[in-house]
């Protein structure tokens, strides 16, 4: 079972409850366009791991009968207890590996763009990582089902949810001893070098504590959330090729053949000396971060609004009826939600024909809707009223449009 997707709209309610408490207590820990983002890359992510859960379900499934040690009953609770701890220490390596790993930290870095900490980031979510299946092997050799692997699993993810927030301090000590908690996994996002590739535990906070690699949240060093190499894009599909594809470039440019593969997996950084010699990288000092954002006219800001909400609603249909309908639609529906992110992502930052982009996007989506072989659960009506909505909306932002960068200097901690 995915409690993941069950899990879904609860996620959505508490995101906001927390834009709520974020108003009331006149924090400002949100940003809209950070955290559309992040939204709209936990979006890609659900329909992208259509494929690879189906994909690492039915390996586990075909490897587990050939390397399974002992015979464990599933209809025990205790199994199922030590499943969920066993699969929780796979996932401290696998984490702490993608911190330590530059191919790995190319797909996980997508959870650690975000600029602000609140529940959306825990949504932000990478589109890649095939290959973080291998850690979980030890879960078949010891012998728990697939159905136990996949179950603690999306458990693990539905615990992690909660810990991505700055409106619940620290906890009761025995709890932040043994529990990742928001203070403990506030410290996880932090780029301070006190703070960077810490904390790397999914729902135990004792395997860091173990292993050498737990930090306290400091009192004198407020958290600065992001990465060291900032994204400065709000182009989803990008976020999630943008350190692939400079460690391509890395491993195309260096003389050295030995090179070209160990900049794969190398320590996260590292590069081949000809390389860094001749395309020196950006150094950013983390205490002087300035956040980025693009301003942009109250008409286009409530139409990315309203196109985000119609995002939402059409991909947790597909969701929602994905293991009903044949996997071919299943990947157009994919492709189609993902240019739909992508052209928002450019309306967001008012790039170049961002609105003729959009433009094709909500002909594409009306055709989407209209030609689909299965019911959705909505009128034609409605979808006309969708589009035509959606053009004049559109056409009120171009009038409107403004090219001004806004870019916002950070006080650390705030």
């Amino acid at each position: 079972m995915n409690f993941v997707a069950i899990a879904i709209p609860f996620f959505l309610l508490l995101v906001g409850l927390e834009l709520l408490v974020n108003w009331w207590r006149k924090t400002n820990y949100y940003s809209t366009n950070d955290a559309i983002n992040s939204l709209h890359l936990g979006v890609l992510s659900q329909l992208t791991g259509l494929a690879k859960k189906a994909v690492q379900f039915s390996v586990y499934a075909w490897i587990f009968p050939y390397i399974s040690l002992f015979e464990l009953n599933s209809q025990s609770v205790w199994v199922w207890v030590a499943g969920f701890v066993v699969y929780d220490f796979c996932y401290y390596l696998y984490h702490r590996c993608s911190h330590e790993i530059n191919g790995l930290w190319a797909s996980h870095v997508v959870h650690h763009q975000s600029e602000e900490y609140n529940l959306t980031t825990a949504l932000r979510q990478t589109s890649g990582g095939v290959v973080n299946f291998v850690f979980y092997i030890p879960l078949a050799i010891l012998g728990f089902e697939p159905i136990i692997f996949i179950a603690v699993g999306s458990l693990n993810l539905v615990y992690q949810f909660w810990v991505h927030t700055r409106h619940i301090d620290k906890m009761p000590a025995w709890f932040e001893f043994v529990f990742v908690t928001p203070s403990n996994h506030r410290v996880h996002h932090g780029q301070n070098p006190v703070y960077l590739d810490k904390n790397h535990g999914g729902v135990f906070i004792l395997w860091d504590r173990l292993l050498g690699t737990y930090q306290k949240e400091l009192d004198e060093e407020p958290v600065i959330y992001g990465v060291t190499v900032p994204l400065a894009s709000w182009n989803p599909i990008w976020a999630n090729f943008e350190v692939y594809w400079v460690l391509l470039q890395d491993s195309v440019r260096t003389k050295k053949w030995s090179d070209k593969f160990r900049v794969w997996y190398k320590k996260t950084g590292w590069r081949p000396d000809d390389v860094s010699e001749k395309y020196p990288g950006p150094k950013f000092d983390p205490y002087k971060q300035v956040k980025f954002d693009v301003a942009n006219s109250i008409t286009t800001k409530t139409y990315i609004l309203y196109q985000h909400i119609v995002t939402l609603c059409l991909s947790l249909v597909i969701l929602y009826q994905a293991p009903k309908v044949d996997n071919s639609f299943n990947v157009v529906s994919m492709i189609v939600i993902g240019f739909g992110l992508f052209t928002l992502g450019k309306l967001q930052q008012n790039t170049k024909w961002s609105h003729q982009l959009e433009t094709l996007k909500i002909a594409l989506w009306g055709s989407f809707i209209v030609l689909s072989p299965y019911q959705f659960e909505w009128p034609l009506e409605i979808s006309m009223l969708y589009g035509l909505s959606s053009l004049i909306w559109l056409a009120g932002s171009y009038r409107s449009k403004s090219n001004n960068i806004n870019i916002k200097k950070i006080i650390p901690g705030n």
